[in-house]
């Protein structure tokens, strides 16, 4: 048995087949588009059939990624587009102390982009837990100060996530996309941006176009995803992702869009309805 007929013979073959299935896409490519692992179902674990799957279907790389899946990454040519920082959702930038476990792990996620030519690094805002916005975002903004200086000098880009609190994320405290912009005003410098969450921020706030329009200097990556239910950009959401994408590629954002969403159905079909929701 040789090695080709081995593989084949495991169960890797029936997650290569799914992305054998996927279309060849030629895009327009106003926006560059990348995903998380978690649109790509039960495909996930195996990170070879996610990158050909998501480089058939035009997308420029992967999103909330770290070193285990660079080697496949690297080979079809993705970028990592969002890799990772701060890692809990709870235990965040706003209280202090958890300010050095945070910068250990956003220097690590700096190496990491510089090293795979990633360009952003997340930074999770953590839980109010009665805490006042003005405490919480001076403590933030002094937390960023410890570590924006690296990110200026390696070209990388902070970004901090906003969530919802009403559905996903209890308590989190970057629910509104005005606190995160309060934080960028504050740090003031071109390497601290949002990751603006179209999902999350449709819950919160709505009237996603305008906000984004708004607030584009300050925005350094999306996610999307369909809302009700964080599933497909399909018609059983209420979101129009055409229209947004549209406004997005309007205000000369240069950054990248990534779907982060769970598949009900196929998830080759699904990737391949949200690029082309996006691709305008």
């Amino acid at each position: 048995m040789n090695r080709r007929t081995f593989f084949y013979g495991t169960a890797a073959s029936a997650a290569l087949a799914a992305a054998g299935r996927a279309q060849s896409a030629t895009l327009k490519g106003n926006l560059k588009q990348s995903a998380t692992l978690g649109c790509f179902g039960k495909m996930r674990t195996d990170i070879e059939a996610v990158c050909a799957l998501a480089a058939k279907v035009g997308l420029k790389g992967l999103d909330l990624v770290g070193p285990k899946e660079f080697p496949a990454m690297r080979k079809y040519g993705l970028v990592p587009t969002m890799i990772y920082g701060t890692r809990s959702i709870p235990n965040g930038i706003n209280r202090t102390e958890y300010h050095e476990q945070c910068e250990k792990e956003v220097r690590e996620g700096i190496a990491n982009a510089v090293a795979e030519k990633g360009p952003n690094v997340i930074l999770l805002a953590g839980n109010r837990r009665g805490m006042s916005d003005e405490q919480a975002i001076e403590n933030s903004v002094a937390f960023v100060k410890r570590v924006i200086s690296e990110a200026e000098d390696k070209g990388i880009t902070l970004c901090l996530e906003l969530l919802n609190s009403k559905v996903n994320h209890k308590d989190y405290q970057a629910d509104r996309t005005s606190y995160g912009v309060e934080i960028c005003k504050r740090v003031n410098s071109p390497r601290m941006k949002l990751l603006y969450d179209i999902y999350h921020m449709q819950i919160m706030e709505g009237d996603i176009i305008r906000t984004i329009r708004e607030n584009i200097q300050y925005i350094g990556h999306f996610h999307t995803a369909g809302n009700p239910g964080r599933n497909e950009l399909d018609e059983n959401q209420e979101l129009y992702y055409p229209a947004i994408a549209r406004a997005i590629v309007k205000t000369g954002y240069s950054g990248y869009l990534a779907h982060e969403y769970g598949p009900l159905g196929d998830p080759v079909q699904g990737i391949e309805m949200a690029v082309r929701a996006c691709d305008v």
